[in-house]
């Protein structure tokens, strides 16, 4: 199968069917590589585009915008050849963003105590999902897309030596108030953990 029929999407599926759909096609797209780059590349396309094709959201005015990653800044490479003595100092904790799908957004995200906000920073920094009916009544809400309305954000938590912490953060935004509800969320936690465990961290 062409690799682009992973997000073709069956007539007829109800909400937890179209997400075990998703899983299931994601962990055949995942399958046999392990770099965190490319899996989460495609993680967020296929899900973008089996959203679009869902007629629950669709490409309307129930859309999902955007699609995608923020991750620890630690996972990503430094420079080796041009940083700066102060690039290459220690930085604050922060989400830096990754591969994702949809309008050009954020480029970081605080995350420490002191300077964290939004519904990015608390699911990572809390470990777990916020699910947000009404960005514009979300105290501290980060608008990387004013037409956005409603997002759900799931950590990824990885296990090292027995201990979990977040390494980021799948983030989808949606055109509709109210656009997410519990069922999604609950899809999304399952892709989420396919992700972190089908990637070399």
């Amino acid at each position: 199968m062409p690799h682009a029929d992973s997000a073709m999407i069956p007539a007829g599926l109800q909400k937890p069917a179209f997400w075990a759909h998703v899983h299931e096609q994601l962990s055949h797209l995942l399958d046999g590589q392990r770099n965190w780059v490319t899996n989460l590349a495609n993680a967020s396309s296929l899900i973008f585009n089996a959203l679009q094709a869902f007629p629950e959201f669709g490409t309307g005015e129930r859309m999902v915008n955007w699609c995608g990653f923020y991750l620890d800044s630690e996972l990503f490479p430094s420079a080796k050849l041009t940083a700066t003595a102060e690039a290459r100092g220690t930085q604050p904790p922060r989400l830096l963003l990754g591969p994702f799908c949809g309008k050009p957004a954020c480029q970081l995200i605080h995350v420490s105590p002191e300077r964290a906000r939004g519904v990015c920073a608390d699911a990572y920094c809390q470990r777990k999902a916020v699910l947000v009916q009404d960005v514009g009544a979300y105290p501290g809400h980060i608008a990387c897309d004013g037409e956005t309305k409603s997002e759900v954000v799931c950590p990824l938590l990885l296990t090292v030596n027995g201990e979990q912490r977040a390494i980021g953060v799948l983030d989808l935004d949606c055109l509709a108030l109210s656009g997410f509800d519990e069922r999604d969320q609950a899809g999304l936690e399952k892709i989420a953990k396919l992700v972190v465990d089908a990637c070399d961290w």
